[in-house]
């Protein structure tokens, strides 16, 4: 019964998702208020629909995948929900069921290709065997980052979420190192075991579906990346240079298009809390071989100390 249910929601949604064929050039607006749905009013643009993703950011967590998503909403063929949705990592949501998915992706012209981006599927168990029963051919979007800075940046976004609800903060170090030892049951660690979450991708997706997008180069130089995202998903090359600019003031690269400036959102890019050298040493010790062991699984390298 489990498998007939698969095969219907599959069939349901494939039904949503055809394929890209030109350009379509769509609205945003201000970044830092999210990116927007490319309708206004509750009535959709003629000719548009909603459908099922024909690709997912899936992770990481503090890799950048806010960035990249925004930087793709400058495509003009491609349409991005506005949202986190975690649908495949979230039971609650899960059993809404996919017409619930589904509608909570953004209004298309059918020569878009919609893109869903919810960074918690990379470390979650069941999301990608999930996210296979809807589409077996999708295309994944994964972007990471150095995993000992990975963990800085989760660290500092906690910190600063909790200092804004008026919540107790630790320093870095008394959550990093336990009774003397690194502490490998804190989560930020766990999420930067980047081997241990991509050996289940892989066991539903061959690794040619998963495009590693190089989150520390997508900071330093977007445009190399996001045209490799652009063949990937079998794009034609729209995003140019001028697309893009260097913001002396925040310290990163902000977006220009259809006329208009924009950053990322004030979160973004907060400046990390220096690290005892001690304890980085140790996580970076511990982090290496499971960084080895990613490069043997993905058949590349990276430049993580």
């Amino acid at each position: 019964m489990a498998c007939f249910l698969a095969s219907v929601f599959f069939l349901v949604l494939q039904s949503y998702a055809a394929p890209p064929e030109a350009a379509v050039t769509l609205h945003t607006l201000d970044l830092e208020a999210g990116i927007s749905a490319n309708v206004s009013g509750d009535l959709p643009p003629p000719g548009t629909s909603k459908r099922a993703p024909h690709s997912i950011i899936i992770g990481v967590r503090k890799g950048g995948t806010r960035a990249l998503l925004e930087m793709l909403d400058i495509h003009p063929e491609v349409a991005v929900a506005a949202t986190e949705v975690h649908f495949f990592d979230w039971d609650e949501n899960y059993a809404k069921g996919f017409e619930w998915y589904r509608d909570l992706m953004p209004y298309s012209y059918p020569r878009q290709i919609t893109v869903e981006k919810t960074p918690g599927y990379f470390t979650s168990p069941l999301a990608p065997e999930r996210i296979r029963a809807m589409n077996s051919s999708i295309k994944l979007l994964l972007i990471l980052r150095d995993p000992a800075e990975r963990v800085v940046s989760d660290y500092t976004q906690v910190y600063f979420n909790r200092l804004e609800s008026h919540k107790p903060v630790q320093a870095i170090e008394n959550l990093l190192v336990r009774n003397g030892a690194l502490n490998t049951r804190y989560k930020a660690i766990h999420r930067s075991l980047y081997d241990v979450h991509m050996r289940n991708w892989l066991r539903h997706f061959p690794l040619e579906q998963i495009h590693i997008v190089d989150g520390d180069t997508l900071i330093h130089d977007p445009l190399p990346e996001l045209q490799k995202v652009e063949r990937f998903l079998n794009l034609p090359p729209r995003i140019v240079s001028s697309n893009f600019y260097f913001n002396q003031t925040k310290g990163f690269y902000c977006i220009r298009s259809d006329g208009r400036e924009r950053c990322l959102h004030e979160s973004k890019g907060r400046p990390h809390p220096a690290v005892n050298s001690t304890v980085l040493q140790k996580l970076r010790s511990y982090l290496r071989e499971h960084n080895h062991s990613f490069y043997r699984l993905v058949k590349r390298t990276f430049d993580w100390q």
